[in-house]
């Protein structure tokens, strides 16, 4: 059953909205670089549409006008920035020369992106900033792709082919945005928030230094870094819990 929206207050919308608007107007803007064979330009304007989001999103919480509007306009705009953009991105860069093959590969992280926004919209309960994530968010995935393509055009003098593992990370990042596989959510810069989530707080710190130290190779490992965690921690409590059967049943039972 779809969501009503009740007491939409329309001017109070208006400012994070209109960040919304940016959000998407800036991956337009990066389909049509991309098109023209500006490819770190339209890069940037993804991470530029990934700040506009995240900035919708804290206005909103701030002036409390979250409602099922605004919630349906974040999707929308995030399939175009986070899903059609970087499609189109790394098909023009790189899956361009296998044809329609090429086409298809670089189309699955936009479709299961869609899946996964339908899925987040339908499950969502309210609007309250949630400590973790069912599946890798559409604009962690879109992050890694770009930051991909960054390092790519800055290594072309390599010889070197990136099909098979590129392949693979397209596929893989399609899996995660649709999986069951939690993923913390970015925490506030506060106290509580590193006693809360101390591993976020360290990882924070250490991307800013590897990117500082690596530039565009860095920016890839840190994101592509923070896909494989999901990984690898629910390969770790699976193990866990394994081990732990009754800690499990315990826990399910207070859930």
């Amino acid at each position: 059953m779809r969501k009503t929206i009740k007491n939409f207050n329309l001017s109070k919308a208006i400012i994070p909205n209109s960040f919304t608007a940016l959000n998407i107007f800036s991956g337009f803007v990066s389909i049509v670089f991309a098109s023209r064979g500006e490819y770190t330009l339209a890069v940037y304007l993804i991470f530029a549409a990934a700040v506009f989001d995240m900035i919708d999103g804290l206005i909103a919480r701030l002036v409390n006008t979250t409602s099922p509007f605004g919630v349906e306009l974040d999707s929308l705009s995030d399939i175009v920035s986070f899903g059609a953009a970087p499609s189109f991105l790394i098909y023009q860069v790189y899956f361009f020369q296998f044809d329609y093959l090429g086409i298809i590969i670089s189309a699955l992280p936009m479709i299961f992106g869609a899946f996964r926004l339908a899925r987040f919209n339908i499950l969502l309960e309210d609007y309250d900033i949630k400590p973790d994530f069912n599946g890798l968010p559409i604009p962690a995935s879109a992050l890694t792709i770009s930051s991909f393509v960054l390092f790519y055009l800055h290594n072309l003098q390599h010889e070197f082919s990136y099909t098979l593992p590129l392949t693979g990370l397209m596929i893989i990042l399609s899996f995660l945005m649709v999986s069951n596989i939690k993923y913390d959510s970015f925490p506030k810069l506060n106290s509580k928030a590193i006693k809360e989530k101390p591993f976020m707080v360290i990882f924070m710190a250490i991307s800013l230094i590897v990117v500082i130290i690596a530039h565009q190779l860095g920016l890839f490992i840190v994101f592509i870094s923070l896909a494989l965690f999901g990984i690898l921690r629910s390969m770790v409590n699976t193990f866990i819990n394994k081990n732990n059967p009754e800690e499990t049943e315990l826990n399910s039972k207070e859930a």
